[in-house]
């Protein structure tokens, strides 16, 4: 492949664990094979997801404790990263040559299907090779040309699984212009997100986040902030008199069965996610009496990745990145990561 090396720098995992088993290495860089292209990453963002499959820690059905990827076992080993911004480099036997040099980013889900509406069943990074190295090949259809976004490499980076989980919660719960909102966990890298584009949608947003982030919350674009330290949904009445048409949580646990009842006729709990705990009890009356939905929501369909992408070109959001580090530092970023103190997304640079 004209310009391109033979071996690349890249960081991968041979089994699950903490941080030290992220191991910086060299190896052959990919052939895009029939249908692929070859992208040299600009930027990788981190994700929650990148833990979760380190760690092993999403269980499988009927065995919650079990060290498992996101769809179960991980071939290892395996280069981590699901979020890729970069260029494209080569393409595979008999593809378009015209793709070659376009700035593009990368849609990281593998679907069950073809076509607009397909669910995601893998992710690069966990089910195949992602973007903690210097190259990554991809299929060219999950290729999006954004060479025209005023964004950064390091801002569309930040996109494909924060911005597409949120897109696609979004989109599920049929979030109408002039809607209020309610997203929980608001300073994480999704939560960030769906402030930003419900904001971007015309609804009004009532956001739930730690004290020391509201500030950051606020300029993302909420109209309101409640302290997840206090009673949460005493503060969400207050400021939300009427109810919330929409609640767009990643954090679910004990937030589900207290906010329910906030909910008003018809409105949709969409959940993507249980960093406050997976095992919820609600009152089921408070779903059946007022017509409500409780919605699950994985990522996103080709159809909601288009959308984002259409943002990214307009310029349409703004991602917050809180820091950037080198590829070799995966495992102090991830650490970073863990922590929790940042805003925004963690970016890191092949």
């Amino acid at each position: 492949m004209k310009g391109v090396s033979e071996t690349m720098r890249a960081v991968r995992i041979a089994e699950h664990g903490g941080p030290e088993v992220l191991e910086p290495t060299e190896v052959a860089v990919p052939a895009p094979r029939a249908g692929e292209v070859l992208v040299r990453v600009a930027a990788v963002a981190l994700n929650n997801t990148d833990l979760w499959t380190r760690e092993g820690a999403y269980g499988r059905p009927g065995d919650p404790e079990a060290l498992s990827g996101w769809r179960g076992p991980i071939d290892f080993p395996r280069i981590q990263g699901a979020d890729v911004a970069g260029r494209v480099v080569a393409v595979g036997p008999g593809g378009d040559q015209n793709l070659v040099g376009r700035r593009v980013v990368v849609d990281p889900a593998i679907y069950d299907t073809e076509g607009p509406d397909a669910n995601p069943v893998g992710l690069m990074g966990s089910e195949r090779d992602g973007g903690y190295a210097e190259y990554v090949t991809a299929p060219a259809e999950r290729v999006h040309d954004v060479t025209e976004s005023p964004l950064t490499d390091d801002q569309l980076a930040t996109l494909p699984t924060a911005y597409g989980t949120a897109l696609g919660m979004i989109e599920r719960g049929r979030l109408r212009e002039g809607e209020t909102v309610l997203v929980s966990g608001a300073s994480g890298g999704v939560g960030l997100a769906l402030v930003q584009i419900a904001r971007e949608r015309g609804a009004r947003v009532v956001a739930v986040s730690s004290g020391s982030k509201v500030e950051a919350v606020r300029e993302a674009g909420a109209h309101a902030v409640v302290d997840r330290a206090g009673d949460v949904a005493e503060q969400v009445r207050a400021a939300a008199p009427d109810g919330i048409d929409v609640a767009l949580d990643v954090v679910a646990g004990d937030l589900v069965g207290d906010g329910l009842p906030l909910l008003r006729e018809g409105g949709r709990w969409v959940v993507a996610g249980a960093l406050g705990g997976y095992d919820v009890t609600f009152d089921v009356r408070r779903l059946y009496l007022h017509n409500a939905q409780v919605i699950g929501s994985a990522m996103h369909t080709p159809t909601h990745f288009g959308l984002l992408m259409d943002l990214a070109r307009q310029g349409g959001i703004q991602p917050v990145v809180a820091a950037t580090f080198p590829l070799e530092q995966a495992a102090r970023a991830q650490e970073e990561l863990a922590r929790r103190e940042h805003v925004g997304k963690i970016v890191m640079r092949p």
